[in-house]
């Protein structure tokens, strides 16, 4: 029988392995010993250190309930208090606004940005211009949308056709159940097919994931830290993207051009076809689809292609909040696309609300650094070297802590603490803009190392389709290890050049 105690330790943080409840366990004893015996700002540096460890293992579980009791204890033992973490969220509204309503608002206008990609993908038999398109695609949504949205339409997409071809190459009619998570009933003749259609999609679905990191970078709502950077420049959209555009205009380019030559050298995973078999059965599927598609349904997608544009011009004109903007778009596509019930709207905001939570555990992180003045060694350190030289050093420096960690709460860090440079009259408002261009541009293009260096990438490995096309951690990493180095040279030689 399960005693009580054994109970308790299945149930504290789940199926996480047993040496990693052991080490939360063992962070939540020393905190407290070493705030209290030894030294609260080493405390606070040990603090932050475990919050790391806890993002870097967002794999083994998510971060939202370890780090949530890390900062919990912080406020309890006194490293912060619940007041100054109350500040930390209201000041930074705007981001939790945009995670809020605007993911929510483009989870409406999915069939839209399916439909988009299906014909991208089955009309051009070009694998070269194929990727090419997916990566400028998914730039050019992530600047406009959001880079999680855009992956999780890539998703969608990509299983979608998976299992439409893993049905077919198990001998199952279109009424029948199947599981195409398993390959126990697929027909000899049409592994390899598989295994070749598996790696189309994972070279595919990588530079989509790329895609999104190089236009998210280039406006205040392509990654959740742009706008909390903006918000402490007091940048609108329009501004945000001259400011950053000496770097992210280059970076792009060098991506792209990154791309077309990976599929053409065709290492590390990538220059995989289509397989003509594959590509026949799904074309049948897509015509079918578009024979079935009714009236109504036509004109949802010419509802849907009217409010993007509307979406465009309201954040280039910043008539409003990006977050106001986004619970625009879910009115107008559920008012006039028929979806009026609850549990319909409740599934929109399903992927972004975890996100947003483990954002606030983030802000009251940064309340106990702020509290303790962690940083300020670091940043005083920083600004002790001459101003051409700072902004590369926290271009790198960013960039090297948003690959084992989180890019938005990297950026949330250093943004706040040359801000408070820059208020205590240490540094002119131009080096202050210089320096913030530096660290949007660091936590953004390097972090494509890792896939919990960016969300969209650890969305990516944690979503339904890594198991079916074989994307694992080491392989992610591998298979972006180009564009780390193509976009971290690049980058910093702009901001040298630049800043």
């Amino acid at each position: 029988m399960t005693t009580t105690a054994q109970a308790f330790s299945r149930n504290f943080l789940g199926n996480s392995p047993s040496w990693y409840k052991k080490a939360i366990i063992a962070f939540l004893i020393i905190n407290p010993i070493v705030f209290y015996f030894v030294s609260p700002f080493l405390a606070g540096w040990v603090l932050i250190g475990e919050f790391i460890f806890t993002l870097a293992m967002a794999l083994k579980c998510y971060p939202l309930q370890p780090g949530g009791l890390l900062a919990i204890q912080a406020i309890a033992i006194g490293m912060t208090d619940a007041h100054k973490v109350y500040e930390e969220v209201v000041h930074n509204f705007p981001v939790i606004l945009l995670l809020m309503f605007m993911v929510a608002g483009i989870f409406f206008m999915k069939d839209l940005l399916l439909f988009v990609f299906t014909k991208i993908l089955l009309r051009i038999r070009s694998k070269m211009l194929l990727s090419f398109l997916f990566c400028s695609v998914s730039a050019v949504l992530s600047a406009f949308l959001d880079a999680l949205t855009v992956t999780a339409v890539l998703i969608t997409v990509a299983v979608g056709f998976y299992a439409v071809y893993h049905k077919f190459a198990s001998g199952k009619n279109d009424g029948s159940d199947h599981d195409h998570s398993h390959d126990s009933d697929i027909h000899s003749h049409h592994r390899e097919d598989l295994e070749q259609f598996r790696a189309f999609l994972r070279s595919l679905i990588m530079h989509g994931a790329v895609g999104t990191a190089l236009g998210g970078v280039c406006t205040l709502v392509g990654e959740p830290q742009n706008l909390l950077i903006a918000q402490v420049a007091d940048w609108d959209f329009i501004t945000f993207f001259t400011a950053m555009a000496p770097v992210s205009m280059p970076t792009l380019v060098a991506g792209l051009i990154t791309c077309l030559v990976l599929e053409k050298i065709k290492v590390l995973g990538y220059g995989a076809t289509l397989p003509e078999r594959v590509r026949e059965v799904l074309l049948e599927y897509n015509e079918q689809q578009d024979t079935k598609r009714t009236v109504r349904q036509r004109t949802q997608l010419i509802v849907q292609g009217a409010v993007a544009l509307l979406l465009v011009v309201a954040l280039a004109t910043h008539v409003a909040e990006v977050g106001l903007i986004g619970l625009a778009v879910i009115v107008l596509l559920t008012a006039f696309n028929g979806i009026i019930e609850e549990h319909q709207i409740g599934h929109a905001f399903e992927e972004a609300l975890p996100f947003t939570a483990l954002l606030v555990v983030f802000f009251a992180i940064v309340a106990v650094i702020h509290e303790q003045h962690l940083f300020s060694p670091v940043t005083e350190w920083v600004l002790a070297f001459d101003d051409d030289v700072e902004g590369p050093i926290l271009f790198l420096a960013n960039g090297f802590l948003s690959m084992i960690s989180d890019n938005v709460f990297v950026a949330t860090v250093y943004i706040n603490e040359v801000k408070d440079a820059f208020d205590a009259g240490a540094i002119s408002r131009a080096h202050f803009e210089e320096l913030a261009i530096a660290i949007n541009t660091g936590t953004n293009l390097p972090s494509v190392a890792t896939p919990n260096g960016q969300a969209a990438f650890l969305f990516l490995l944690t979503s339904a389709l890594a198991p079916l096309i074989r994307l694992s951690y080491g392989r992610m990493v591998l298979m972006a290890l180009p564009y780390t180095i193509v976009l971290t040279i690049v980058g910093l030689l702009m901001v040298i050049y630049n800043v």
